[in-house]
């Protein structure tokens, strides 16, 4: 193995800003985010560095994944984590594809992050967005960081699958349907009345600590309820609902299912019962804010100071296919900015690495950006039936945007009531946004 230059921390912070440096780190996507996984002083990212986790070097498709993050050949990279070796590893498979210009830093946790005059960033949230380390040692009933020691209830989320927990889950966890808290009838949030009682049927207050994950099974367009296989789609779904009603304390695992099993940890079969409450503790909702419904969007529509993000994919968007076997419309909400979800309605691709984690933050802020998605604004993020605008929006939220809220109704009740406009075809004046596909 080559063995690359190493640089300093002043070698580093000398380099930091200009144009033809890329910092690439390996560490995990969550110690990117800001978790503290090797006893660093201050946890986050130097700042402008990528993230480009050592797990995925095993991928055939890796360097697919780095040209997708805009890591050119021509750039002058600097590679670091927390393992110099594995640092190295990295600097090589980069000058094995044609990178030459690569050094190593191997000083980040003991000097960079030690030191508060370093430029850091970190994900303002974080602490919602748990790694599956986090989850262990609350199932080994220990004490994480970023916990105040709460009553924990950890969910998993499906919708009509119930084989999707029995058949493996996280152990202790207790499965939860979303029709529990979405009506089948509206797609849309449940009554106030039955969030209560469905929340405190599973154990659920408002001081409680939810931990929220599902599992990925290749959903299949043909079937019934393709949704049955979106799991982890749904688990943002219940989230959403979850922080709307009043849990004061949602964490959703980070991958879902996938990090867990990535992980190597224990897997349960057991059927765990659920432990119901008394009160739910808070009035329903608490944070009316962060849903928008019909009257709400049009409104938002005719602002200049709030956008209607239609989190779909482009073929629903034009209207080439409806995205569902119960919607028969086809097209879009006029004014509505595009917000590509990926390949289909049980998908979500263009938010998501490719094991399933959450996307760099700030590749999902520059598209925004670049659509004028500004965090000055109110944006409600809908989809067809509010599961995808619930990814998105978590997303936002994490990022400590203000302003965010679901269109719960979406393209659904949208394109049921014969009154309101809707398009087709390629918008006029061009796209204002189209997200790059992290997937092939």
């Amino acid at each position: 193995m080559t063995l690359f230059k190493e640089l300093s921390t002043a070698d580093v912070r000398a380099f930091l800003y200009r144009a033809e440096t890329k910092l690439i780190d390996i560490r995990t996507i969550d110690a990117y985010n800001g978790w503290k996984l090797q006893g660093e002083a201050r946890g986050g990212h130097i700042k402008s560095a990528k993230s480009l986790p050592f797990g995925w070097a095993d991928d055939p498709d890796w360097i697919f994944y780095v040209h997708n993050k805009q890591i050119l050949p021509e750039q002058h990279l600097i590679v670091y984590g927390y393992d110099p070796e594995a640092t190295q590893k990295i600097a090589q498979l980069f000058r094995e594809n044609g990178y030459r210009n690569v050094a190593v830093y191997h000083h980040f946790k003991d000097e960079w992050a030690a030191n508060p005059e370093m430029s850091m960033d970190f994900l303002p949230r974080f602490r919602q967005l748990v790694p599956a380390s986090w989850v262990k040692t609350i199932v080994d009933r220990g004490t994480p960081p970023e916990f105040s020691g709460n009553k924990v209830v950890i969910v998993h989320a499906h919708y009509r699958n119930r084989d999707a927990y029995l058949s493996g889950h996280i152990p202790g966890a207790i499965d939860m349907d979303t029709l529990a808290l979405e009506a089948p009838e509206t797609w849309n949030r449940r009554s106030p009345d039955e969030l209560k009682k469905a929340l405190e049927e599973h154990g659920i207050t408002a001081d409680t600590t939810v931990v929220l994950y599902g599992k990925y099974l290749d959903p299949n367009n043909d079937d019934e309820f393709p949704g049955k296989a979106a799991g982890h789609i749904g688990a943002l779904r219940c989230a959403f609902i979850m922080m709307y009603a009043g849990v004061k304390d949602v964490r959703v695992l980070n991958g879902g299912f996938q990090s867990w099993q990535d992980a190597g940890y224990p897997i349960s079969k057991e059927d765990v019962p659920k432990i119901p409450v008394n009160d739910f503790g808070v009035d329903i909702p608490a944070h009316p804010e962060y849903a928008v419904d019909t009257p709400e969007a049009k409104e938002i529509l005719k602002s200049n100071e709030a956008e209607l993000v239609c989190v779909r994919s482009w073929e629903e968007y034009i209207g080439e296919v409806s995205g569902y076997n119960y919607i028969e419309k086809k097209g879009r909400i006029p004014g509505a900015v595009f917000g590509n979800c990926g390949s289909d309605a049980y998908h979500m691709e263009n938010y998501r690495n490719f094991d399933h984690t959450t996307r760099e933050y700030h590749e999902i802020t520059q598209q925004w950006l670049e659509a004028g998605l500004t965090p000055d604004k109110h944006l409600a993020f809908y989809c067809g039936t509010g599961w995808r605008g619930s990814e998105a929006w978590f997303n936002a939220w994490l990022m400590g945007w203000p302003r965010v809220s679901v269109y719960d109704g979406g393209w659904f009740e949208w394109s049921n009531d014969p009154d309101n406009p809707y398009e087709i075809g390629v918008p006029e004046g061009g796209l204002r946004v189209m997200l790059k596909t992290v997937k092939k």
